[in-house]
């Protein structure tokens, strides 16, 4: 793995992909016309899968999963900011960042180009861009969030991206996340399958807003001042500490208590033992992440009270409905 070349984060995009191309071993490049307010790509990187632990084609099929991105080939509204996404959330409309490296001891730079260097690195046409954007702003002044909600569960909404042109996007924006998890991990490269495939998703969901993790980036990069509390103050993490630590930095975000679903599986996979027993772990997150409801005695039903009343009015004839009454307080009340 390369660490510490010199490259400037905001001029550099995805642009030579896996050697043998993205699909049946044929090749693509981008177009030779790039716009000039982009700055002229170039390369970051060639990609090998061998230069990570886990399948790239795993990530991606993740991220379409419903449970997790979804995967929509037309353009529609982020549900909290409004801005356009397609695909597996990919963005449409961001400009180039510049997201500098403050930890003096990851030498790895922070990749964040714009979409349309991006959309140019999946070898697609910069005036396709254009058409859905303007497509999107015709559509969002008729289409309230609700009635982009219903056109994609109802799968009517008409594809701007075909399958193959949709999997160049998020096999460029996957390789994306993937650098900028290097950036924030040290010792990325340490890091078991599952676990830089965790750390690849969360980049992948919430980009540079990452940084407001600061004590999970602490924990994973081993920082001393956001050690495991419970721990006696001379005692040594093992790696098993260490891990349940960084799980509980996240556990307790409002992220893993919004998110609950897809969290518990991104979170269980920071744990060490995960390839032997992923149900396991998943299981172990979900417990804490939902504990079980407190169970409440349940009020007798209304045949009980029934017969209750029923048995007060033989007794009693002259006093049935203070028995009654009286006989349903007390069963509510217990």
């Amino acid at each position: 793995m390369r660490r510490g070349t010199n490259r400037s984060p905001i001029a550099a995009l995805v642009f030579i992909l896996a050697a043998g191309g993205f699909a049946a071993g044929q090749g693509f490049s981008a177009p030779k016309n790039s716009s000039a307010t982009e700055g002229s790509p170039s390369p970051l990187f060639d990609f090998q899968d061998s230069e990570i632990k886990f399948s790239l084609r795993s990530l991606m099929n993740t991220l379409r999963d419903s449970r997790h991105e979804g995967w929509v080939l037309a353009a529609y509204p982020d549900p909290k900011t409004g801005r356009p996404l397609i695909g597996a959330g990919f963005s449409l409309d961001v400009t180039a960042t510049d997201h500098p490296q403050y930890d003096p001891l990851n030498p790895h730079p922070f990749v964040e180009p714009s979409s349309v260097q991006l959309w140019q690195a999946a070898g697609l046409d910069p005036a396709q861009l254009r058409r859905i954007l303007d497509q999107f702003d015709l559509d969002r002044k008729m289409w309230s969030n609700k009635m982009y909600r219903r056109k994609i569960r109802t799968h009517t909404l008409t594809p701007q991206l075909t399958e193959e042109e949709g999997m160049r996007l998020l096999r460029v924006s996957s390789i994306q996340a993937v650098e900028n998890a290097k950036a924030y991990c040290r010792d990325f490269d340490d890091l078991t399958g599952p676990q830089q495939m965790a750390l690849s998703q969360l980049v992948f969901q919430m980009g540079v807003n990452l940084e407001e993790f600061v004590e999970f980036l602490s924990a994973i990069n081993g920082d001393t001042h956001y050690r495991d509390l419970s721990l006696p103050e001379d005692g040594v993490e093992t790696e098993a500490e260490h891990w349940h630590n960084v799980q509980r930095t996240l556990i307790e975000s409002e992220w893993a208590r919004r998110y609950a679903s897809r969290a518990s599986t991104v979170i269980a996979m920071f744990d060490p033992g995960y390839i032997r027993n992923p149900q396991g772990a998943v299981r172990q997150v979900e417990a804490t992440l939902r504990p079980p409801a407190e169970q409440h005695r349940r009020r007798p039903a209304a045949r009980t009270l029934r017969a209750s009343n029923e048995s007060g009015h033989r007794d009693r004839p002259t006093g049935k409905r203070v028995s009654g009454i009286h006989s349903k307080r007390k069963l509510d009340v217990g």
